[in-house]
């Protein structure tokens, strides 16, 4: 592990970062350029001191979710992710892998996004981010662990509640999206993937997931129109616009209310009232 190389690193990537850039307002006038040490340590969810000991060469060697926890806080490139794991004693992470390193790009977009319910997902449709409204709506996917990452495996095999979000009528669609989603990630990734792994396991647990499967659909494809149910105001219609990386490997989903609508007046609603249920 390479200490000096560890703190030059991370402090002039923190110096190179603005709080806009990470979705925090500039409070007080700052002295210095950048963001402040707690800062990061906030977006890293880790002890300012443990940040500091790192910073100043006096830090442990960093575990792989430590340094993954710091690309993202950092909006490190891919590049520059690997660098940082190098410089610490670490494999670069396989970039051939679906990736849960949020693109820089797609995150600056996402930060200015919290009127309208948005959220960053994987070629593999693992929620990696979700903003307040995303979360309303559909709930909080982004701590689920195993298989239960992945929408198509909640879809066809596990959370029974990943289908109570759409009307009855909308589960062919969304069941055909999934499939054929997965088909082209596997293409892309190869068999012995993750996306491979993920395919053998839905094949075996689900008669439905199978005989999609078996039509060699491939697609990435997100309905333009979407209605959401929620168990408080009921269905609302969204228009769902999606913005991809350069390699489709990730992409941002914006669901917008069309002006003026009863939608958009149901969102305002649940802005307010967010993950408490109106009995409450």
């Amino acid at each position: 592990m390479d200490r000096d190389a560890l703190a030059s690193f991370l402090r002039r990537r923190r110096e190179n970062l603005q709080p806009s850039d990470v979705g925090l307002g500039a409070g007080v006038r700052r002295r210095a350029p950048g963001l402040r040490r707690e800062e990061v340590a906030q977006l890293a969810t880790m002890s300012t001191d443990y940040y500091t000991r790192l910073e100043q060469r006096r830090g442990p060697q960093p575990s792989t979710q430590v340094l993954t926890a710091l690309a993202r806080a950092l909006r490190l490139t891919p590049d520059e992710r690997d660098y940082l794991f190098r410089i610490t004693g670490h494999s670069a992470p396989d970039r051939h892998t679906a990736s849960t390193l949020v693109s820089p790009a797609l995150r600056r977009v996402f930060d200015r996004l919290d009127d309208t319910p948005a959220l960053i997902i994987s070629t593999l449709g693992e929620t990696l981010e979700q903003n307040a409204l995303a979360v309303t709506l559909f709930g909080d996917d982004i701590g689920r662990r195993g298989w239960e990452r992945y929408e198509a495996y909640r879809w066809f095999v596990g959370d029974a509640g990943s289908r109570a979000h759409y009307p009855a009528s909308h589960h062919p669609q969304q069941s055909r999206a999934l499939v054929s989603g997965l088909r082209a990630a596997v293409g892309e990734m190869g068999s012995t993937s993750i996306a491979g792994e993920l395919a053998t396991v839905l094949v075996a647990r689900s008669d439905e997931f199978r005989i999609l499967w078996e039509q060699q659909v491939v697609a990435r494809r997100f309905a333009d129109h979407k209605t959401v149910l929620h168990p408080e105001v009921g269905a609302i219609d969204v228009d769902c616009q999606a913005l991809f990386t350069e390699d489709r490997s990730q992409a941002l989903l914006v669901l917008t209310p069309r002006a003026g609508s009863d939608a958009a007046e149901k969102i305002r609603l649940l802005a307010v009232v967010g993950t408490q249920t109106f009995g409450s």
